[in-house]
């Protein structure tokens, strides 16, 4: 009978050498991750100080030296521009090669290579909205300008030198749990992440929903429901600026025809939250105490650890320049030299249109000016873990790729096809702008950088040390006509293509105005005066606030600016809560119901992190919109539209109080607004009781903020739960997911002063000390003041550690 635990030793034996060798589910090899000589132990970094270190690499031609500082912020000193950049390549690497990797990978469409089956939908997405394609084109642009040649080609120089160095042991610890390895880095990576990007900050358009919403409504309620302006909006360049006459002008077609399959009507776009939020602006000296002026970026995104941005310090000797680079592209992306600071928001604009095209054969041939053209067909290959590749085929026209047909993102019956118009897939070298202006000296050198930018669109904030503060709501915008790209276009000729650009030197700007500051914050950039059409979707009440408290303020100072930047006044609420008063019937409330009323009317609109009101009028403001919205927008056959934006909401309320759409369609009574308000209000109390037992009111408990590991997959790998307040609307734009990722202030002094913060840490190692050290700073509304090391500081104290490069 000793046959038998012989048998089921051996079974359990193999059944362990397998589980401890394969990968099972989501679980990794757990003998390769519990390795003491390979696995996750080897991420382990020590705590304190450490030694100077030198190294020998094959691509550095001279000497170049980096000094950390005590948060681990590198600071590179190169005597060429090739051999920083080959450094700085290096350093991120160490720092931050998983991420590096795995944002092209997401980019590229390539997800389902590392996590399986379950990511063939995002990667079709991303095939079909053509990144590589746009990226092979930016590759190309780069190669054509030889200082962004020699940038790229040595950052990824460096960052092969660094992977060559590393052994299983070595991999970052997601390699170990999620079980591959890195591959080597082309400017194809870095190309695709500058797409990344773009897609997050470019990818807006309601096409779709706006087709559908035209179906069920009639053209005066359409502007009604999404106007172009909105009263309240304070813009980028001041009301009542004259504007010239256009150089320009596109020309409409005879008739706009709206008509689409039903089938198209059920297609949705991802894109980004409309409602999230970046700031910035420049005072000028007259408005400081210094006498200099101040300059202020915080870009609202979604907040992941590693953290999206890693500080650096460049210093050659044609440039010495500090501030938030992007882990993937060389350079600086915001920040500021010896001579000037920038800083960048969404422009928020629509720069993507879409286009009913017909074809034959398949996809092959497809119909345009009277002929039928071949399309260009990319056969995707997209690599499944563990399974057979699947194939996707996209189809490229005049336009653009084809993003929707009758197989993607589901198979109906009928010839469907839409094909994209989207200014991030054409030609550009976005990377050249942030090249320039890193060693721009002036006004000047700043408008040169911008003039060859051209997607996503962005409003770039400048300083300078002589006293120029500006503005540039900044990029390549399709030249419409009215209405032209809000709903799906015919593609079967050009008729309907776009007819060029808004001139360069006709964007919206503005330099040194007489009232002493510029501004931007996701807001339209101009009155209806300009004489472009221009759409998009825009933030209102931020705008508001921010002009207000810059033209109230005088001997401004930095911290007066941190102040500003962790704002917590919500100007929404306060135009919102006088019309709540006014037509809500407090008197009917029950006895639970008084206390959140009170607590709600009684609010000082201060969205703090232990602020109760902002949560119940938060929670209350979305029930009333689903009262009131819900009814037309969610039409019985399916259709994808839209709820109107809340400022837009709020203006018509407040216009008209008995706005025909305030009754609900599906009940026989007519409702008032005085109903839906009162209906809205008890529908939330049985939460607000539920979170008041739980003492998580608080809109610092009850939303907090969640900053989750970039896999998604690894709490132990987050920051979840901090205590935080602000959200939309406000100018600190925090949300769940996100917030400020990089906090700047510089003042232009004769010795620049500079003050920044971002919600994490140098390292993307969550072995590391420096993983998230500063999220707690960060949720306190702390900054820390930045080393800006000259040549000869090697002996300052803040200087922690060295590393040499030698040839």
């Amino acid at each position: 009978m000793r046959i038998i635990p012989a048998v089921i030793t051996g079974a359990i034996t193999l059944s362990l050498t397998y589980v401890f060798s394969h990968k099972l589910g989501q679980i990794p090899p757990l003998g390769k991750l519990l390795s003491p000589q390979t696995g996750f132990w080897q991420n382990a970094e020590p705590v304190g100080e450490f030694p100077q270190q030198s190294i020998s690499v094959p691509g550095v031609q001279g000497k170049v030296e980096v000094w950390y500082d005590d948060r681990m912020v590198p600071h590179i000193f190169a005597d060429s521009e090739a051999d920083a950049y080959y450094v700085q390549g290096y350093i991120t690497a160490k720092d931050r090669l998983w991420q590096m990797e795995l944002q092209t990978f997401a980019a590229a469409g390539r997800l389902s290579e590392i996590l399986g089956s379950k990511l063939i939908a995002y990667d079709r997405q991303q095939r079909r909205l053509g990144m590589v394609y746009a990226a092979e084109k930016t590759v190309t642009e780069m190669n054509k300008n030889p200082a962004t040649k020699t940038a790229v080609e040595s950052y990824t120089a460096g960052i092969n030198a660094y992977i060559a160095t590393l052994n299983p042991s070595a991999y970052p610890v997601e390699y170990k749990i999620l079980d591959y390895k890195p591959e080597n880095w082309d400017p194809l990576k870095t190309a695709l992440l500058l797409k990344y990007m773009s897609n997050d900050l470019a990818g807006y358009s309601s096409d779709l929903e706006f087709t559908n919403a035209r179906r069920f409504f009639t053209l005066k309620d359409f502007n009604q429901l999404y106007p172009d302006f909105i009263d309240a909006t304070d813009p980028i360049i001041p009301k009542g600026t004259v504007y010239p006459s256009p150089s320009v002008k596109a020309i409409a077609p005879a008739d706009s025809v709206i008509a689409a399959n039903e089938a198209y009507l059920k297609f949705k776009m991802e894109k980004p939250d409309p409602e999230n939020g970046s700031n910035n602006w420049a005072v000028s000296g007259s408005k400081t105490r210094s006498g200099a002026p101040i300059l202020c970026n915080d870009p609202h995104l979604g907040l992941s650890l590693p953290s999206l941005w890693y500080e650096i310090q460049i210093h050659t000797p044609t440039m010495n320049v500090y501030g938030a680079s992007l882990p993937g592209s060389p350079g600086v992306i915001i920040g500021f030299n010896d001579h000037v600071a920038w800083g960048v928001t969404n422009g928020a604009d629509d720069v993507k249109d879409f286009y009913r095209m017909q074809f034959r054969n398949g996809k092959s041939e497809y119909l345009f000016n009277g002929s039928y053209q071949k399309s260009d067909i990319r056969v995707e290959e997209i690599k499944v873990r563990g399974e057979q590749p699947f194939y996707d085929s996209v189809a490229y026209t005049v336009f653009g790729p084809v993003i929707f047909d009758d197989s993607y993102p589901n198979k109906v019956e009928g010839e469907l096809f839409l094909s994209m118009r989207w200014k991030a897939l054409d030609s550009s070298n976005e990377l050249n702008t942030f090249y320039s202006l890193n060693k721009a000296k002036n006004y000047d050198d700043y408008l040169n950088a911008l003039k060859g930018y051209s997607c996503p669109g962005q409003n770039f904030v400048f300083a300078d040390k002589s006293g120029d503060i500006g503005l540039w709501h900044n990029g390549e915008f399709p030249m419409r006509w009215k209405d032209q790209g809000k709903w799906i276009m015919p593609g079967t000729d050009n008729s309907f293509a776009w007819q060029g650009y808004i001139p360069h030197e006709e964007l919206p700007h503005i330099k040194n105005p007489e009232r002493g500051f510029v501004s931007s914050a996701n807001q339209r950039a101009t009155d209806d005066t300009y004489p472009y059409p221009v759409y998009g979707m825009y933030d209102v009440y931020r705008g508001v606030r921010i002009n207000q408290r810059l033209t109230a303020m005088s001997a401004i100072t930095p911290q007066d600016m941190m102040k500003l930047q962790n704002d917590d006044m919500n100007l929404f609420a306060a135009n919102a809560l006088p019309l709540i008063r006014k037509f809500i019937d407090s008197t009917s409330f029950t006895e639970e119901q008084q206390p959140y009323w009170q607590l709600l009317s009684s609010w000082d609109f201060v969205a703090s992190p232990d602020s109760k009101a902002a949560t119940i009028f938060n929670k209350f403001w979305a029930q009333l919109e689903d009262n009131l919205w819900y009814d037309d927008m969610h039409p019985k056959d399916s259709s994808v539209m839209i709820y109107p934006q809340s400022s837009v909401t709020l203006q018509l309320l407040t216009k008209d109080s008995s706005l025909r759409f305030i009754d609900n369609n599906n009940t026989p009574e007519k409702e008032t607004l005085t109903q839906q308000m009162h209906s809205a209000f008890v529908s939330i109390v049985k939460d607000l009781s539920e979170l008041n037992k739980a003492n998580q009111l608080e809109l610092g408990k009850s939303r907090g903020t969640n900053i989750n590991h970039l896999s998604r997959g690894i709490p132990a790998f987050s920051a979840l739960h901090l205590n935080t307040g602000g959200g939309t609307h406000i100018v600190n734009a925090t949300k769940q997911t996100f917030g400020p990722s990089w906090r700047m202030i510089v003042e232009l002094t004769d010795k620049t002063l500079a003050y920044g913060i971002y919600p994490g840490g140098q390292s993307g190692n969550p072995g590391s000390p420096f993983y998230d050290n500063a999220v707690n700073d960060w949720v306190a509304g702390k900054y820390y003041q930045l080393h800006i090391f000259q040549k000869e500081e090697k002996d300052d104290a803040a200087i922690r550690y060295k590393l040499v490069f030698l040839k």
